[in-house]
């Protein structure tokens, strides 16, 4: 992995849907990692997907200048950020069919995170033996586990 590239896996899960709720992070950056963990009473997966990213981002110093592949088994998540996020927000995230935005809120912040760092939005097939991938959705379900621990 490039020492300039930090690498974030990320994941959502959730018991129940809506039901209680957990997201994971790795961050990998040259020989460095970090996980993160955190668990909601109340949530959806979506919901979840999108924590898991902000939470990610929200780890890196707001100067780094390097590249950031945000790597999601969601394509909730990866079409929201390369696709469909561009007319939403032209639209006053409102979707094509005039309605509001699923998780506008969501969506609002980790637009605005992402907008501090050049990112590539990576999907990657859940639960096929992706090794990082499988980490965040351990970790996602360590977050639903601590949080029912609490």
């Amino acid at each position: 992995m490039n020492d300039k590239t930090v690498h974030i896996f990320t994941d959502g899960a959730c018991k129940g849907n809506p039901g209680l709720g957990g997201w994971g992070v790795l961050l990998r950056y040259g020989e460095h990692s970090k996980e993160l963990c955190g668990g909601v009473e109340q949530t959806t997966n979506n919901q979840m997907e999108l924590t898991a990213v902000i939470k990610g981002l929200e780890t890196l110093k707001k100067n780094f200048s390097g590249s950031v592949i945000v790597y999601t088994d969601s394509q909730y998540v990866q079409k929201g950020m390369s696709e469909w996020i561009f007319n939403w927000k032209k639209n006053g995230w409102k979707t094509a069919a005039k309605k509001p935005v699923a998780n506008a809120d969501l969506w609002q912040q980790l637009d605005a995170l992402a907008a501090q760092f050049n990112i590539q939005w990576q999907w990657v097939q859940g639960h096929n033996g992706h090794s990082d991938n499988e980490i965040a959705d351990q970790l996602a379900n360590q977050g639903i586990k601590n949080f029912q621990a609490a």
